[in-house]
This record gives structure tokens, C-alpha cells and sequence, in this order.
């Protein structure tokens, strides 16, 4: 099942992401379940949130995945949106 994690940054946490990266990309890497990912981008080119594809058995394991990414746990995100996702194109 295809997940789309859309989490928007709080206002002003720019510090929090950059000081999370490392962990956070760590953690994709180590879970193996992202088919997809990047930040979202500010009118300035400033990393402000997140859309993360997941490929998980259900929506329990993408609320784990979610609730366990170091930049959630860090208290990054304003807000995490997660909703089931089909691939048409690409």
C-alpha cells in the first residue's frame, strides 16, 4: 500500500530540520519503506516540509513509520497529513 506522508514545518524550525537531517535520512534508509521523498520549498528556497511515499502493509504501520521519523520526534512538524496513494505515472 503507497502512503503519502505531507507534513508541513512550524514556523521558524528551519534549525530543527537541518539539526535532524542526518537522523532523518538514516532513518529512511534504515526502514527501507520510502519509495519517494524530498522537501517542500518556501518562496525563498528554504526547506519548509516534507512529502514522503511510503510502501507499507496499512495505514497502522505508516502512522509507526510517521510517529517515529527523528523530525517528528524532534517536533518539527506543524502538521502530518497521511493518505493513501496510487502511482499512475512514473
Amino acid at each position: 500500500m503507497l502512503i503519502a506522508l505531507i507534513a508541513r514545518d512550524r514556523p521558524g524550525a528551519l534549525q530543527t530540520r537541518l539539526d535532524n537531517r542526518e537522523a532523518h535520512l538514516a532513518y529512511i534508509e534504515e526502514t527501507g519503506v520510502v519509495a519517494q521523498a524530498g522537501p517542500f520549498l518556501d518562496e525563498q528556497g528554504r526547506m519548509c516540509g516534507s512529502l514522503v511515499i511510503l510502501d507499507v502493509d496499512d495505514m497502522q504501520a505508516a502512522r509507526r513509520w510517521a510517529d517515529n521519523d527523528p523530525y517528528a520526534r524532534a517536533g518539527l512538524f506543524e502538521s502530518v497529513e497521511l493518505i493513501r496513494w496510487k502511482k499512475v505515472i512514473g
